[in-house]
C-alpha cells in the first residue's frame, strides 16, 4: 500500500493554458487583454504555490460530523486572498447571486462525498470549505490552490461568471480529493489523470444535484460559461472529447478519446487538459454501459481506486484502468460492472496490465 506523507503543492485551474494562449494571440485587446492578465495572475499564483509547503488539514473547531463548514469571501476584484468574509455556514442567501452559487455549489459537492462515498468532506476529515468570488477584474479562470477556491467573474466576452457551471466547483474541489488522497503528479499522464478525476467528480456532483441518470446527462464540463458570441457549449465533452467547441478565437477543442491521438507536448504540464479526455472518456463508456446513476457503480470503482492506497503518484492511463478492473471485481464480483469497465479502456486504447 502506498502512503501519502505529504502534499504536493499544487495549482490547478479550470481554463487551460492553451485556451488562454490562444486569447492572448486575439487581434481584439478586449480578448487579448484579459488573457493575458489571466495567464500571468495564474504564474504568480502557481509560482506562490510551489513556495508554499502544503500539509494536512489544520486543526479546527468540532464540527457535527458530516456536516458542510463553507466559507464565502468576496476579493472585491482585488487578488488578497481570502478577501472579506461575506457568507458563512448556515447563513442565509444574500443577494450577490455569485456568493450565493459558490455556497450552494460547495455544499453539493460536500453532500455527493458524504452520500455516495461516505467521505466527510474534501479530506474525509471535515476540511472547512472555503471559496473566494469576485477574483481579480476580467478574470478568465476558477482554481483551486491546494487550500481554497477561487473564482472570477470571466471578461463577458468569452467566459461568463465561473459559478454559473456547478462541476466547475466539483471539478476544483475534487482537486483537493485527489490532493489527500493519491496526490497523482501533475504532468503528463499522471497529471491527466488529475485532471480526469477532477471531470469525472464535477459531472457526478451536477448529476446527483440534478438527479440525472448517465442517459440523461450531458456529460459537458463547463456548460454555461462560455459567452453567447462563442462558438461551442462547454470547455470538454466527456461523451465526445475534442467536440466541446471550435470557434473562431478559440480554436478547436484538442482533446482526443483515444489513445490512437494521443498528444505529446510539454506545454500545459505536459497536456493535462488535453489527454484527460482519454480517461473521460473511458469513464463515460462505462457509465452510460452500466446506466442508472453513474454515481453509484462506475463512480465508486473510480473513487475505490483514487482513495484505496494503491494508486502510484506517477500512475499512467495503464496504472489506472488496471487497479479500475480490480476495485470492479473486488465491489462488483465478475459481473456486467467488470465487463462495461474493462470494455471501457479497451475502446479507447488503454490496456490493462
Amino acid at each position: 500500500m502506498t502512503t501519502h506523507g505529504g502534499f504536493e503543492p499544487v495549482f490547478c485551474t479550470i481554463v487551460p493554458p492553451h485556451v488562454l494562449d490562444r486569447l492572448a494571440r486575439a487581434e481584439d485587446p478586449a480578448l487579448a487583454g484579459p488573457a493575458r492578465r489571466t495567464l500571468q495572475r495564474d504564474a504568480f499564483e502557481r509560482t506562490q504555490r510551489r513556495l508554499t509547503t502544503v500539509i494536512g488539514a489544520t486543526a479546527v473547531a468540532a464540527v457535527p460530523e458530516g456536516k458542510p463548514r463553507r466559507t464565502v469571501h468576496d476579493a472585491r476584484h482585488g487578488t488578497n486572498l481570502p478577501g472579506h468574509k461575506v457568507r458563512g455556514e448556515g447563513d442565509k442567501p444574500g443577494k450577490d447571486a455569485t456568493v450565493n452559487r459558490a455556497y450552494a455549489g460547495l455544499g453539493a459537492t460536500f453532500e455527493l462525498f458524504l452520500q455516495a462515498y461516505r467521505r466527510d468532506s474534501i479530506d474525509g476529515s471535515g476540511l472547512p470549505l472555503n471559496a473566494t468570488v469576485h477574483y481579480d477584474r476580467d478574470y478568465n479562470n476558477a482554481f483551486w490552490n491546494g487550500e481554497q477556491m477561487v473564482f472570477g467573474d470571466g471578461d463577458g466576452e468569452i467566459f461568463l461568471d465561473f459559478t454559473l457551471p456547478i462541476d466547475v466547483i466539483g471539478h476544483e474541489l475534487a482537486h483537493g480529493v485527489t490532493q489527500y488522497t493519491a496526490n497523482l503528479t501533475y504532468f503528463g499522464q499522471p497529471g491527466a489523470l488529475n485532471e480526469s478525476l477532477s471531470d469525472v467528480f464535477g459531472a457526478l456532483i451536477k448529476q446527483y444535484t440534478l438527479g440525472q441518470t448517465a442517459a440523461e446527462a450531458d456529460w459537458l464540463i463547463g456548460a454555461g460559461l462560455l459567452a453567447p458570441r462563442v462558438t461551442g457549449t462547454a470547455l470538454r465533452s466527456m461523451k465526445e472529447p475534442g467536440t466541446a467547441y471550435d470557434d473562431d478565437v478559440l480554436g478547436k477543442d484538442p482533446q482526443p478519446a483515444t489513445m490512437d491521438d494521443f498528444v505529446r507536448t510539454g506545454r500545459d504540464n505536459g497536456g493535462v487538459h488535453i489527454n484527460s479526455g482519454i480517461p473521460n472518456h473511458a469513464f463515460y463508456l462505462a457509465a452510460t454501459a452500466l446506466g442508472g446513476h453513474a454515481w453509484e457503480r462506475a463512480g465508486q470503482v473510480w473513487y475505490d481506486v483514487l482513495t484505496g492506497g494503491e494508486l502510484r503518484q506517477d500512475a499512467l492511463f495503464a496504472d489506472f484502468a488496471t487497479l479500475t478492473v480490480k476495485a470492479a471485481r473486488e465491489r462488483f464480483g465478475d459481473g456486467e460492472e467488470l465487463d462495461a469497465v474493462s470494455k471501457a479502456w479497451e475502446r479507447v486504447g488503454v490496456r490493462t496490465l
